[in-house]
């Protein structure tokens, strides 16, 4: 497409990898305009099976991986008065997931980092601008490489988006100086309801949390993960559930742009449906 790509190999859980690593990109490219925190590390598992180093390198790379790369970005947006960052975030942000509670947490992390952030470039005055994209569920090997503590193997929950749906929404944000953005029904529907009634979302999660997280795949004996190490295998930027994944439909790019009025309705619509169910 005309651009140019530069390639870093670095571990975003290492400050001083993430600022090498601007540093070069700024060397060889110019100045950053526009910053994309996106890395992440899965773990599946009830907490209980879950152990203290396992949950603290989720929070490495997901969290404090953002930390890092808004630090090494802001660093150099700051001395010129410019730029943009981007969180990627997920609906995981704004209401934890059974079996998934070291990502949710990390993500909530980030969110409550970037309010805190956002206050104080607007006290100082910096003209630096940050958004927070988040996605539904998406159709990438971040499920092949979790670490998984469950029976089966694990899958995406709600409806999921293929990369290059999301990548839409993502430039979108980055050029339009949105503060938040929700993009697909699984994150526009969990956010809404979790405002209107959280109580009710605890229960409806308890009882397709688990089972909807799973496939009828029983968990390999070799099953590898890039929890604590990279795997030696490049899948691309798609995972296993082409059939599944979707492209983004008009309805779901405008409803993710709505204003809290049109979550509002979203979530009574979703919890009357829920609460007929039962």
């Amino acid at each position: 497409m005309g651009g140019e790509a530069l390639i870093i190999q670095a571990d975003v859980a290492d400050p001083d990898a993430v600022e090498t690593a601007a540093t070069q990109v700024e060397r060889e490219l110019g100045p950053i305009d526009i910053w994309i925190n996106n890395a992440a590390a899965m773990l599946y598992g009830r907490i209980d099976d879950l152990s203290p180093e396992e949950i603290r390198r989720v929070s490495d790379v997901t969290y404090h991986g953002t930390v890092w790369g808004t630090q090494a970005a802001l660093k150099r947006m700051r001395a010129r008065g410019q730029g943009t960052i981007v969180q990627v975030g997920s609906g995981a942000a704004y209401r934890g997931i059974p079996l998934m509670s070291a990502y949710c947490a990390a993500k909530h992390a980030i969110k409550s980092f970037t309010e805190s952030l956002r206050s104080e470039l607007i006290h100082d005055g910096v003209k630096v601008h940050l958004t927070m994209v988040n996605p539904s569920s998406v159709n990438t090997p971040l499920y092949t490489w979790a670490r998984n503590h469950l029976p089966r193997q694990v899958r995406p929950i709600g409806p999921t988006y293929q990369p290059e749906a999301v990548a839409e929404p993502i430039y979108w944000a980055a050029h339009a100086r949105r503060r938040e953005v929700h993009f697909g029904w699984g994150a526009i529907v969990v956010i809404a309801a979790n405002k209107v009634a959280p109580g009710l979302v605890d229960r409806v999660l308890a009882r397709v949390g688990f089972e909807g997280q799973q496939t009828s795949e029983p968990v390999a004996m070799d099953q590898q993960d890039n929890l604590m190490e990279p795997v030696d295998e490049d899948m691309g930027t798609h995972g296993m559930f082409d059939e599944i994944a979707i492209s983004p439909a008009l309805l779901s790019q405008a409803v993710a742009r709505l204003g809290a009025g049109g979550l509002r309705a979203v979530a009574g619509i979703m919890l009357a449906l829920a609460m007929r169910d039962d």
